[in-house]
């Protein structure tokens, strides 16, 4: 008879090896299942192991027998991740930008795991089809764990913020001198990380991006400008913030032709007010950060929109163009 200890272990190993081996597509005949239980020192009885079935199914694991030729053979039909879904987080884990080479094996690795060896292969063969650029700050992890942490506990961080310069080194800015901010949340904007908080000196919403951030300090001060973010619409910040380039904040009319109405749509979602003009052009009016990379994202647009208020943009626009005609003009012969 069985001891209690090799009951145990006997369910444990039985229901690792129909996770780790079997799938719609793979199966184990329960002499394969007895020879793996020898493997691991365990010798079993087939009544043994019908009845473990029945307690890893009333447990919630989905094993499923099937009669093939003259074989009975039991698989685990379902988890929690099917492989599309496995497919979708590895290719999600692989093309962001601000995870790290080496914390992308890791976390695909992990991944790995939740499907079966099989499927294993499929997702890997995934994880050698992309080579994106990556962040080269390993800490991000713990910069967004310690920046959530303190928005939990309701307490303003201190920071270091860096640049790279061009010998590939991290350069602190304004001399090392630590920044002071309550932090509200997190965006995940064009594949990085921002922390949205209030600046207490300048009375405003600012945006860093976290990859950028060294020796994050939690501080016993409260967070303050909670009125002002309470105010802020996230979803039309992050439209209105091009690349999460800040700008003074700007309504902006455009002329476009009726053609343009879906890229302003994509932009700035579906609630904005398109008014016609004629029968080939509107105008509509958005709320934008005036930026460089503002002015390039209309540039690209080409020639069926432009800017016709306030002065200030349009001038704005005219003062790159001008900028732009001289930067690559004909050298002088």
């Amino acid at each position: 008879m069985e001891s209690s200890s090799v009951k145990k272990m006997k369910l444990l190993y039985l229901a690792q090896m129909l996770a780790e081996e079997t799938d719609q597509n793979n199966a184990l005949t329960m002499q394969q299942i007895l020879d793996r239980l020898e493997r691991h020192g365990i010798s079993a009885e087939r009544k043994s192991i019908y009845t473990d079935l029945e307690d890893l199914r009333a447990f919630g694991m989905d094993i499923k027998g099937e009669k093939v030729d003259r074989n009975y053979v039991y698989y685990l039909a379902s988890r929690d991740f099917e492989l599309p879904e496995l497919k979708l987080l590895v290719d999600a884990v692989q093309s962001a930008k601000f995870i790290t080479e080496k914390k992308s094996a890791e976390l695909i690795k992990k991944l790995e795991g939740l499907g079966s060896r099989n499927e294993a292969k499929y997702l890997h063969r995934q994880v050698l089809i992309a080579g994106r650029i990556k962040t080269m700050n390993e800490s991000i992890y713990r910069n967004v764990d310690a920046v959530q942490n303190a928005i939990l506990e309701n307490r303003q961080i201190t920071f270091q913020y860096f640049n790279w310069n061009v010998r590939k080194e991290q350069e602190l800015r304004h001399y090392g001198m630590r920044y002071r901010v309550s932090p509200w949340g997190l965006i995940w904007d064009d594949e990085y990380y921002y922390l949205l908080g209030y600046d207490p000196d300048d009375r405003i919403i600012k945006h860093y991006r976290v990859d950028k951030m060294l020796r994050i300090a939690r501080t016993d001060d409260k967070r303050e400008g909670e009125e002002t973010f309470r105010q802020l619409d996230l979803a039309k910040y992050s439209k209105s913030v091009f690349g999460m380039f800040g700008g003074e904040m700007t309504e902006v009319t455009f002329e476009a032709k009726n053609h343009m109405a879906g890229i302003l749509v994509d932009r700035f979602g579906r609630d904005i007010m398109m008014i016609p003009q004629d029968d080939e052009h509107f105008t509509v009016t958005v709320r934008v950060a005036l930026s460089g990379q503002f002015y390039g994202w209309l540039t690209a647009l080409g020639p069926d929109i432009r800017i016709i208020a306030p002065s200030a943009a349009v001038e704005g626009m005219r003062e790159i163009a001008a900028r732009l005609s001289a930067q690559y003009s004909a050298p002088e012969q």
